[in-house]
């Protein structure tokens, strides 16, 4: 059974660090049950504090990865139509390889922002890049973030196991 659910776990890991990128899977919870999976073995036992700071980690970086990607839209003059388009753009991105993950937030972000025909309001395309830009750089922050939280898991998981 130990075997079973440190198989689990790991999957849960990779399912975790795929969340991390991927916006439709949440990443960080997904990897966070993985140490659970690991907990529940015979053969690792987590500490509860380990267990309830990793838990609370958990939930502030789902919060952070929802908050500020729209911070950084609103920083810098953008609406949800540029956060929409950041997110799809990354989505659309993952289909091209490293330099759509990097470029297509930023394209969808602007993208959004011009569809949201927020040009008739007086926005320039300048104002659409600034927009685009403070998208794209809340989303890589939170991106970021998450892939570091996973790391960690991954890295605690991996020596628990070995």
């Amino acid at each position: 059974m130990d075997t079973i659910l440190i198989i689990l776990g790991a999957i849960c890991l990779l399912v975790g660090l795929a969340g991390c990128i991927l916006p439709v899977l949440p990443g960080v919870p997904v990897a966070y049950a993985g140490l659970w999976l690991l907990h529940a073995t015979s053969k690792v036992q987590f500490g509860w504090r380990f267990l309830l700071v990793w838990g609370v980690v958990t939930v502030v970086v789902q919060i952070l990865d929802a908050v500020v990607p729209v911070w950084g839209t609103k920083v810098m003059g953008g609406s949800k139509a540029g956060v929409w388009g950041s997110t799809i753009g990354l989505v659309a991105g993952l289909f091209f390889g490293p330099w759509g993950i990097v470029l297509g937030p930023f394209v969808g972000a602007v993208a959004g922002e011009i569809l949201a025909n927020r040009s008739e309001n007086g926005m320039s395309l300048g104002q659409a890049l600034k927009a685009g830009t403070g998208s794209f750089v809340g989303l890589l922050t939170g991106t970021v973030l998450k892939l570091t939280c996973v790391g960690l898991m991954v890295y605690y998981f991996v020596a628990a196991v070995v």
